[in-house]
Parts: C-alpha cells; sequence; structure tokens
C-alpha cells in the first residue's frame, strides 16, 4: 500500500485530482490549498461552486491548523459517533478561497479509514473529499459504479479493493458559534 500512497501523495503535490476510496464512498480529492486543483473538481464534476466541497484531515491537530476556534462539543463527535460524521465550521483559514462557502464555513471530516489516514499524514496537510460523480446524478455504491467521465477526469486512481462497509455520504452537521448544532443531512 505505500506505493499506492506515494504515488498518491505525488500526485497531490502536483495539483492533480485523485479517485480514492474513503470511509464512506468513493472520492474526488486534491490538495485542499490549492485553488487550481480545486477548481478542476468543480469543472470535472460540473458542480456550481456556490455548492461548497468537504475536506479530510487527519486528526484534531491537523483540524486545529485550518478551524482557529475548535468549538468544544467537536470532541464529542470525533470520539463517539458510529456513523461517518461532516462537522461544518466557521471562519476556516489557510485554504483554497474557492473551496470556502459563501458564509465563511468548511466542512470537515477526520475519516476512520487505514488508506486516507496514512495519505492524509504523509500529505500533512487536507484533501479535499467529494463524491465520485457528476452533480445531480446519483452517488456510486462501489468503484464499478463510477462513471468513465470521472475515471478520465482524475489524474490517478487509488487501486485499492473495494471492501468499505459504507455506501452512503456521511452525516453533516453545523456546529455554531453559540454551540447549538444543526443536522444538514442525516
Amino acid at each position: 500500500m505505500q506505493d499506492i500512497i506515494n504515488k498518491a501523495f505525488e500526485t497531490l503535490k502536483k495539483g492533480g485530482l485523485i479517485l480514492y476510496p474513503t470511509d464512506t464512498v468513493w472520492g474526488i480529492g486534491c490538495d485542499a490549498s490549492n485553488s487550481h486543483a480545486v477548481e478542476k473538481i468543480y469543472k470535472l464534476k460540473q458542480r456550481a461552486e456556490s455548492k461548497a466541497l468537504i475536506c479530510l484531515v487527519a486528526n484534531d491537530v491537523m483540524l486545529k491548523t485550518y478551524i482557529k476556534n475548535v468549538p468544544e462539543v467537536a470532541y464529542s463527535y470525533f470520539n463517539n459517533n458510529e456513523k461517518p460524521t461532516t462537522i461544518i465550521y466557521n471562519n476556516p483559514q489557510h485554504l483554497a478561497s474557492n473551496l470556502i462557502a459563501d458564509d465563511n464555513t468548511l466542512a470537515i471530516r477526520i475519516p476512520n479509514h487505514d488508506f486516507c489516514l496514512q495519505l492524509l499524514k504523509k500529505f500533512n496537510g487536507a484533501i479535499v473529499s467529494t463524491s465520485a460523480n457528476i452533480s445531480d446524478e446519483p452517488t456510486p455504491n462501489s468503484f464499478k459504479e463510477i462513471s468513465s467521465d470521472i475515471l478520465k477526469g482524475v489524474d490517478y486512481v487509488v487501486n485499492l479493493p473495494d471492501k468499505k462497509t459504507a455506501t452512503k455520504p456521511s452525516s453533516i452537521i453545523k456546529l455554531h458559534d453559540d454551540g447549538s448544532v444543526q443536522i444538514i443531512r442525516k
């Protein structure tokens, strides 16, 4: 697996797009600090830039690089959720401007997935993770359901067995500065 991680790492460093398995669905990823790479994902997915993308980070230490004030309630979600949960945070920093939503928020998840965690640690930065489909088309439940347009549009396809148990995108919640929690997607 180290060779695959190295190839994905090199692709990300060069501003390329990768297709990779996550703890939820197969994702299209890029360096979350590279606005040109983020733009390539929007074009590939035929997605309006007003629809924000999700990022993955390896741990809470990496999260603090991008979110200056992580609400305390977030830590309970990291440690106690059985289902993958993406959290929308206020005031992200040090990321591509076209990745940040119009309301100055960003959705971030710490994945429970060995490949993702190893790649994130080697890359030492946030990686975009958006479902491997054209916007408004169904999210593929397995690698074999990914369209040829997506496969041709990325620079590197991670060649790992499709063994994951989750076939749905993560839950999404928004944490407000007052400590309240809003469920966006169950």
